[in-house]
């Protein structure tokens, strides 16, 4: 695995080096390993999570793949990962094209609950991988809640969160696995619906119902740019922490006195006001930057046509536009622009649902 260089200042420099290994090796139990009642379902637990636009972390010098964290913002589509799971005697039976990561995290539920039986697990994701729609924390999310309810539900929503945030992984050419960047903003969205406000550590600061009755568009302009594996590992440990350290006081007093009262009040161009603001401060201007200033040029357009909100979603190059404007208006304003609606949905308030399908 490589040796990234990390710096975030003239006299910060320091080596991390990706170390992979197999699933279910180095399990993160995160003090909730104890003797837990379990009473395994017969049939087969169905969890469906929405997924997520993670609109900005708030300081990227507090989190890294050995630390999760970092805080952040971002809310629920109606964009959906599915997973099925059904208890067995023995072994691990898997049903998923990223098998690894879904293996990992199956071995650590299964050692903090003290769970000795197997399970038979199908997934299926949105199909919209490595563009800022939360792909694997979504379908992780949705295996967890899966996995907790055919075991008797022993641990609540926000340790699942907790489990899967110490424990995130993405995985690697070989097969392995190796730690990921996790600041819970996905899972927390999927589990809740509607906007989340999230601190260090995996703390859910702020849940509220958001754009209700408004519509959700995603446009993703077509990229050259990776964001995924060593180059999103160079883009958010160097450049990203570099802004941070400048700008997360702002983004914090940004979100905490703008962007919370204008979610109280349901005022989406406030909230589309506060988040455009946000694009050009700290790691989220990295984000951005990192696919070149056309993303810039692009969501300038929307604006200037009037559009209420308009943001990029995590590293992109994703584009969200919430309106309450009808989609033949918003599909000429983009092409206008050069973009087309990849996605035509809506803001996601319920959050995951699970429900168990018995055997007949």
């Amino acid at each position: 695995m490589p040796v990234m260089k990390i710096r975030g200042g003239d006299l910060d420099l320091v080596e991390y080096e990706f170390t992979s290994f197999s699933p279910g090796e180095n399990i993160r139990p995160c003090g909730l390993k104890k003797d837990y009642r379990l009473a395994p379902v017969s049939g087969t637990v169905v969890a469906r999570a929405p997924a997520r636009i993670h609109l900005t972390v708030l300081d990227m010098n507090r989190f890294s793949p050995d630390r999760p964290g970092g805080g952040g913002i971002g809310f629920a589509i109606g964009v959906y990962c599915t997973a099925e799971v059904e208890c067995t005697d023995s072994g691990l039976e898997i049903d998923y094209t990223r098998e690894p990561i879904l293996r990992h995290f199956a071995e650590a539920f299964r050692q903090v609950v003290g769970y000795e039986g197997g399970f038979k697990i199908r997934a299926r994701d949105h199909q919209y991988e490595h563009v800022g729609l939360g792909s694997t924390s979504t379908i992780l999310i949705a295996v967890a809640n899966a996995l907790n309810v055919a075991v008797g539900s022993p641990l609540t929503s926000d340790q699942l969160r907790l489990l899967l945030g110490c424990n995130f992984v993405e995985e690697t050419v070989a097969g392995n696995v190796a730690f990921g960047f996790e600041t819970g903003v996905g899972p927390a969205a999927s589990t809740h619906g509607g906007m989340v406000v999230m601190g260090d550590e995996l703390a859910l600061i702020y849940r509220h119902a958001f754009g209700m009755g408004k519509n959700v568009y995603i446009a993703i302009p077509s990229s050259e740019i990776s964001s995924a594996g060593e180059k999103e590992f160079d883009l958010l440990m160097n450049k990203a922490r570099t802004l941070d350290y400048r700008d997360r006081e702002l983004k914090s007093y940004l979100v905490l006195m703008d962007l919370i009262p204008a979610l109280e009040r349901g005022d989406l161009r406030k909230i589309g006001d506060v988040i455009w603001e946000i694009e050009f401060r700290g790691s989220k201007r990295a984000e951005v930057e990192h696919h070149g200033f056309e993303i810039y040029r692009y969501m300038a357009a929307l604006r200037d046509a009037g559009l209420e909100f308009v943001g990029m979603s995590s590293v992109g190059p994703s584009i969200a536009v919430i309106t309450g404007r009808p989609e033949e208006e918003v599909a000429k304003i983009l092409a206008s622009a050069g973009l087309r609606i990849a996605i035509a949905t809506t803001v996601e308030n319920e959050g995951l649902k699970v429900h168990l399908e018995e055997r007949a």
